[in-house]
């Protein structure tokens, strides 16, 4: 019996896009691919043409066109009947090799230009999620993330990573009454909701007053490509020296979007406390750049340098290490950081389910994390916990990583059978067992 075709939604594929959800969907489409169900994506990109070749065409131009108030209007008249898309041929007359390998692996590709964002425009005038359709399209919706789109003659699920915008509702900039309008209504009508803990698991049921029947936890699953995992320690060793000035396991870094619920200000002033010998490497973009909390961050760590990596910089202080921050790096290059790191600290606020500890586990390093939030269930007892509010807490921490040999091996070596917890076959199992209630 064929295994019935799953819609995974690209709101957080587009291509110029790279964020925690987007690892998320490119890992379910994959297991999902495994499973043996045939897998569709669906695509928002704002351009698009009458022609395959001009559909070829928008569908990688990361400029395309913004909706104007008059093409909104336009569509707000007809838009209470659906919408459909349309697929895409990926026919290669695009030269795109450097962009399909972010592709996650599919069986088709289809598009309705402006998707996500005409919805949110639907929703907000008539409090009614939009109807997608599309030729033989699938007998499962699974959209990673809560947005206001449905497709009509499919079974709707749809992953509730987490509630932080109820929670710490001064860590995000997400319009707080459309977030709770959207999730209540998902609560309401949804054929399932998933998540990926059960910390946000219980918010979902407190909040939301949802039965527990209607919520399934999968988790997620840590899969970092075996070429990653498989390159000869030398020679990670050597990119590390090459390109920082770093040497293995005497630095500590942070790798992550720089925001508010990262809790990236106490980190810093954490890290000054302990007085640390080794430097302390943060790697991320700072999003949001006007918050109180990334203070530190502003008058102590140089803008980093676009241009040219380079060894860490001088933070002012008179004893310890230094910091450095890095925007961005190849994931190639950003693995090797992390695997030679001697810890990544992690102390964020709140996490749905906290990705990048799992990460660095599975790559031998120990970690230093937080006991908010889903942290401390993905961590187990394979992490150093401390108190995310308690400056002196992480300090304790980083000295304990610094000064003692013993420990250090024994996070290493913990985080590694930690993370085989979360393996890709584990995740499957649940992924199969989701699914097999809408098959």
């Amino acid at each position: 019996m064929a295994k019935p075709r799953i819609m995974i939604d690209g709101f957080n594929l587009a291509l110029e896009k790279g964020t925690g959800i987007a690892t998320y969907a490119r890992n379910l489409a994959e297991e999902v691919k495994d499973l043996g169900h045939p897998v569709d994506l669906l695509y928002g990109v704002r351009t698009g043409g009458k022609s395959k070749l001009l559909s070829e065409v928008g569908f990688f131009d990361p400029s395309g066109f913004k909706m104007t108030p008059p093409a909104v209007i336009r569509q707000l008249v007809t838009s209470p009947l659906g919408t459909r898309a349309k697929e895409i041929e990926l026919t290669g007359k695009v030269i795109a090799r450097h962009v399909q390998g972010l592709l996650p692996v599919h069986d088709r590709i289809v598009n309705r230009p402006n998707l996500f964002t005409f919805s949110r425009w639907h929703f907000r005038t008539y409090g009614q999620f939009l109807d997608v359709d599309y030729d033989n399209s699938a007998q499962i919706a699974h959209w990673t993330y809560p947005m206001s789109v449905k497709m009509p003659k499919a079974a709707n699920l749809y992953t509730i990573h987490d509630l932080v915008p109820l929670r710490l509702p001064y860590a995000t900039l997400d319009n707080k009454r459309e977030f709770m309008k959207v999730v209540r209504r998902i609560a309401d009508k949804a054929d399932h909701i998933v998540t990926v803990s059960d910390a946000s698991k219980i918010d979902i049921m407190n909040l939301l007053d949802v039965d527990e029947s209607r919520v399934t936890n999968t988790y997620q699953a840590v899969r970092l490509p075996q070429k990653i995992l498989d390159r000869d320690e030398d020679t990670v060793r050597d990119e590390v020296e090459m390109f920082f000035g770093l040497q293995p396991k005497k630095y500590f870094m942070f790798f992550g979007a720089i925001e508010p619920k990262k809790n990236v200000g106490r980190l810093i002033e954490a890290y000054l406390a302990s007085q640390s010998p080794y430097p302390l490497i943060i790697v991320g973009q700072l999003v949001w750049k006007d918050d109180r909390e990334l203070r530190l961050l502003n008058a102590l760590v140089p803008e980093p340098d676009s241009g040219r990596l380079a060894p860490p910089r001088s933070s002012g202080q008179k004893k310890g290490g230094s910091i450095m921050r890095v925007d961005y790096l190849p994931f190639s290059l950003l693995t090797s950081l992390v695997r030679c790191a001697r810890g990544v600290v992690f102390p964020s606020l709140y996490e749905g389910f906290g990705l990048p500890i799992l990460e660095a586990m599975q790559l031998g390093t120990a970690v230093i994390t937080g006991t908010e939030g889903a942290n401390p269930e993905v961590a187990g007892d394979a992490a150093v916990l401390v108190d995310p509010y308690d400056v002196q807490s992480i300090a304790g921490g980083i000295r304990t990583l610094t000064y003692d040999d013993d420990i250090l091996t024994h996070y290493e070596q913990a985080g590694r059978a930690r993370a085989e917890l979360f393996s890709p076959a584990r995740y499957a199992e649940r992924l199969q067992s989701l699914y097999a209630k809408f098959s």
